[in-house]
């Protein structure tokens, strides 16, 4: 910290005031580049890109825990598919294809 006596030498004062000015004159001009427009709107989309990733990556976990649940129900430890839990989920799946070809042909024929 400078000395506040006044054995101060004028030199010693002008050099405190320099330096002074210095450190201030760098402030303003870190405050001038963070309050630019472009420096506010590049902060505000590297924030929403942030936010983006974060949930991306949070929705690509769940989804990627339900896939390996699901898979769990129709595959056995060893790898093995689950006959007795594939075998009617095929079923269905071909009625629920039978049924809406034949409700679209039957509109077709309308």
């Amino acid at each position: 910290m400078a000395e506040t006596s006044d054995t101060r030498t004028p030199a010693q004062i002008e050099a405190d005031i320099k330096r002074r000015r210095d450190v201030l004159a760098e402030t303003l001009d870190e405050i001038g580049v963070r309050v630019h427009p472009k420096t506010i709107v590049g902060d505000a989309k590297a924030k929403v890109a942030a936010n983006v990733d974060h949930t991306i990556g949070r929705a690509y976990v769940q989804v990627n825990r339900v896939v390996s649940d699901v898979r769990a129900q129709f595959v056995d430890e060893e790898g093995a598919p689950r006959l007795e839990r594939v075998v009617p989920v095929a079923l269905v799946a071909v009625g629920v294809v039978g049924l809406l070809v034949f409700s679209s042909t039957r509109r077709r024929k309308s």
